[in-house]
């Protein structure tokens, strides 16, 4: 069995970046659900939460999946809230899938400096960050637990 990499922070800290090495290192598939949700369209408008969780609840059973079939699984989702890191590590062990959680902490100029790249620069899977989006976006974050977490990034 393959293990599944998840990894935990805010939007623009750095998790795709992240991903990008882990995948390389680990010869891991990324399943991303920005990825996947902004393939749909741009103009999802209210429906973007509904169709949001609907990709996580694909994705998430692609995940055990793949790794039963013995494939390196990362899942860069950001993992906002306590409550969906637990369920999600309660899902992989019920599933008898290692897992292994990383997360980055940035500082607020290190973020800001992020998002203007990204803003800049935008890939695929990156959404424009403007300031209503970024205080929605730390409002919903919660920041884990030490006992949550197995390897932390702080990025300056």
């Amino acid at each position: 069995m393959a293990k599944v990499y998840l990894i935990c922070g805010v939007i623009c800290s750095g998790k795709t970046t992240m991903a990008k090495r882990l995948a390389a290192r680990e010869r891991a598939v990324i399943l991303s659900c920005d990825e996947l949700t902004k393939a749909l369209g741009d103009d999802l408008g209210d429906k973007h939460d509904t169709i949001a969780l609907r990709v996580q609840k694909y994705l998430k059973g692609k995940t055990v999946e793949l790794a039963r079939l013995g494939v390196n699984v990362i899942l860069d989702w950001g993992f906002w809230r306590a409550e969906d890191r637990a369920a999600m590590s309660e899902y992989l062990s019920e599933n008898g899938i290692e897992q292994e959680w990383h997360y980055i902490k940035v500082t607020p100029e290190q973020l800001r400096r992020n998002i203007e790249h990204r803003n800049a620069n935008r890939g695929t899977s990156d959404y424009y960050v403007d300031e209503g989006l970024m205080a929605k976006c730390l409002a919903a974050f919660e920041p884990p637990s030490e006992a949550e977490i197995q390897t932390r990034f702080v990025k300056k």
